[in-house]
């Protein structure tokens, strides 16, 4: 068994620095960036129509030319947006629904779409209702006090608080002030429903 190979070394606990230094070396090339002299261990693609071919650089090299590097470089407007449009696909060609009418029927000559079809068609003419609103336990004892339906939206409630409002103010009954605590209540039932946006 040789102590100096370089497998040996490679699992060594505490690896010979200069011997690793020199295996990466071995392994890498030298980066191709002009002037640099270290192991080119990063690989930097070349560009388009070169796919597959690498450059090899050292990592600050390596940085610097992927700050700068475009692939669409030389291609015009028209041509980048031809590239993306068709990235979407894989770069695959692709046909528009119904032209491979034997696909389209099925093998037994079957339309397996025409009944999804026909149920969207149904789907589609009936009367959608809105959704209910599922109200909150003091939303609907403010519409009690203000004694509606809870069905009542907007224009019905002010209405309703505005004709309350008259009854009850203490203007409206001479001075009286029985009624304040009514009318109190009516405000906040007013307050709570316009905070949960039935107005």
């Amino acid at each position: 068994m040789k102590l100096d190979s370089k497998i040996f070394d490679s699992i060594r606990v505490k690896p010979d620095k200069e011997r690793k230094e020199r295996m990466t070396e071995d392994r890498h090339p030298v980066c191709e960036h002009p002037g640099c002299k270290r192991p080119g261990t990063h690989k930097a693609p070349k560009g388009r129509d070169r796919e597959g071919q690498y450059f090899h650089f050292c990592v600050d090299h390596v940085r610097e030319y992927n700050k700068t590097y475009n692939y669409f470089t030389g291609m015009g407007d028209d041509d980048v947006r031809s590239y993306q449009k068709d990235s979407l696909t894989g770069h695959r060609p692709t046909w528009k629904m119904g032209v491979n009418r034997q696909a389209a029927d099925g093998p037994d000559g079957f339309d397996a779409r025409a009944s999804m079809r026909g149920n969207a068609q149904r789907r589609a003419e009936q009367v959608r209702r809105p959704r209910e609103r599922k109200l909150l336990t003091l939303e609907k004892r403010s519409l009690d006090v203000l004694n509606l339906p809870y069905t009542a939206r907007g224009s019905d409630i002010k209405a309703r608080y505005k004709e309350l409002v008259k009854l009850n103010h203490p203007d409206a009954n001479g001075g009286d002030r029985s009624s304040e605590d009514r009318l109190r209540e009516i405000i906040q039932a007013y307050n709570v429903l316009k905070k949960a946006g039935f107005l």
